[in-house]
C-alpha cells in the first residue's frame, strides 16, 4: 500500500515517539522550519498560516486542530500547510504548560474558584470523548444517553480552557507572525539570489559554447 510503513509501529514506539520523535526534536523542528521556509507563497500568506497554527494550540479542540487551523488559515487567507505545520508547536511537551496557563487564567477571567488540577485535565477530556462518544451512539441502539457530566466537564474545563487560551494564544500568535514574516522573506529572497547566479552561470557556460574557435 501506498505510504505504508514497511514496519508498522508498536503502540509503545508511537507514544515514545510522540514524546521524542525519532532523530530528536532539534530534528524535527528544523524539518518544520525547512518545510515551512521552502512553501510557493509569499511570505506574508506563510506567516499568516504559522500565526493561525499556533493559536489553534492554545484551544482545548484536542484531535481537531489541523482542522481549526485550515479552517482560521482560510479566514485570514493564509497558507494552509503552514498553518498545519505550526501546529506542531502543540506537542506533549508544551501541551502542559499550555493547559495549565489557559486554566489558570481562565479561571480567574470567569471569576470561578476550584479550579480543576492539571493532572487531572487530560483525564477529563478522555472521559469527556468517551461519553460524548457513547451518547452519539445511543442514538442509534437502545443505551441511554447521559449529558451530566459533559455538562460538568463544559463550564469546568472546556470553557476556561477556550477563555483562557484567547489571549496568550493570541499574543502567541502575533509573535509567531512577526518572526516568520522576515525570516521567510529573507530566505526567499536569498533563493531567488541563487537561482539567478546559477542561471546566469549556466548562461555563460552556453554563450561560451556557441562561441567559434579563431581559425590560425
Amino acid at each position: 500500500m501506498v505510504f505504508k510503513r514497511r514496519n508498522p509501529r508498536t503502540w509503545l514506539q508511537a507514544v515514545v515517539q510522540a514524546f521524542w520523535p525519532k532523530g530528536g526534536w532539534r530534528r524535527a523542528v528544523e524539518y518544520v522550519v525547512h518545510r515551512l521556509r521552502r512553501l510557493p507563497d509569499p511570505p506574508h500568506k506563510i506567516a499568516r498560516g504559522v500565526a493561525a497554527g499556533v493559536f489553534v494550540c492554545f484551544t482545548p479542540f484536542f484531535g481537531f486542530h489541523f482542522v481549526c487551523a485550515a479552517v482560521l488559515a482560510f479566514v485570514m487567507q493564509g497558507n494552509i500547510l503552514a498553518a498545519l505545520l505550526a501546529t506542531f508547536f502543540g506537542n506533549p511537551i508544551t501541551f502542559p504548560f499550555i493547559a495549565a496557563l489557559a486554566l489558570e487564567l481562565g479561571t480567574w477571567m470567569l471569576g470561578m474558584r476550584g479550579g480543576v488540577p492539571l493532572p487531572e485535565v487530560f483525564g477529563a477530556f478522555s472521559q469527556a470523548s468517551v461519553e460524548l462518544w457513547h451518547n452519539f451512539t445511543a442514538i442509534f441502539t437502545a443505551e441511554v444517553a447521559h449529558w451530566d457530566q459533559l455538562r460538568g466537564f463544559f463550564w469546568r474545563v472546556f470553557w476556561p480552557y477556550t477563555v483562557g487560551g484567547l489571549v496568550p494564544g493570541t499574543i502567541a500568535g502575533v509573535a509567531a507572525y512577526m518572526m516568520a514574516l522576515p525570516a521567510v522573506r529573507a530566505y526567499q529572497k536569498r533563493r531567488v539570489k541563487k537561482l539567478k547566479a546559477r542561471y546566469e552561470k549556466r548562461r555563460m557556460t552556453v554563450d561560451r559554447a556557441r562561441i567559434p574557435l579563431k581559425s590560425d
